[in-house]
């Protein structure tokens, strides 16, 4: 039979935040948790796809956690932009595979991430398998990458070259609703409404009324997430 969990919002916490943020703040919050626990540090973390909600979210997902640095890559210039400004090392793609794997390589430069969180697959996740293959990493036997797929903006399908995954300690992954457990998922939920609540993760939000849902659903605003208010 059908049943609701609900979950009592923190003291204080801002019913706006919390709904703005928890969809796209939960889809970075679990791999990165889940990749925390079974390499006690994050170090750096690359994700793809910085510019939109989900990867802003977790730029400050990562930092919360401890990540010693943040790589963000994407295309747009104001979601760029937002991303440095909560302190992430950010790469501009173009579109053009070989471009963008050398920037993405010259930007992780002698130090393999932990951990990429690919919002986006495609053509900047080929770019990426480009750079890790042809780094010279500073610890070679010690570069163990988790790379967890969560979205495909760019592309529903992407090319995962043989000769990486027989070069590189890496593991490739997806992160949805059939990836993790039920109870997994759950007792995330109140921690991570805990760290918006106190402001350890901050969630740009346009709100509109609900007589103005017809043009909030048409709001396209960059770098910000729309929030319908019940009247």
């Amino acid at each position: 039979a059908p049943y609701a969990i609900r979950f009592a919002l923190p003291p204080g916490a801002d019913p706006v935040q919390i709904a703005g943020g928890m969809n796209p703040g939960m889809s970075s919050w679990l791999p990165l948790i889940f990749r925390k626990r079974e390499s006690e540090k994050l170090g750096t973390v690359l994700i793809l796809g910085v510019t939109g909600m989900a990867g802003l979210l977790a730029v400050q997902n990562a930092f919360a956690l401890g990540a010693e640095g943040v790589i963000g890559a994407g295309r747009n210039a104001e979601g760029l932009q937002q991303a440095a400004a909560k302190h992430a090392q950010t790469v501009a793609l173009t579109g053009e595979r070989q471009t963008d794997g050398h920037a993405i390589a010259n930007a992780l430069g002698k130090s393999a991430p932990s951990l990429v969180l690919d919002f986006v697959w495609g053509e900047p996740a080929e770019a990426t398998f480009d750079a890790l293959a042809s780094a010279e990493f500073q610890t070679e036997d010690k570069a163990d990458i988790a790379y967890v797929q969560i979205g495909s903006m760019a592309a529903a399908e992407a090319s995962l070259p043989a000769s990486l995954l027989r070069s590189r300690r890496i593991r490739v992954t997806g992160s949805g609703l059939g990836s993790a457990s039920l109870a997994d998922v759950m007792a995330q939920v109140p921690i991570y409404m805990n760290l918006i609540a106190d402001g350890r993760v901050k969630v740009p939000t346009r709100v509109f009324p609900l007589s103005r849902i017809a043009e909030a659903w048409a709001a396209k605003e960059s770098g910000r997430r729309t929030v319908v208010l019940l009247e």
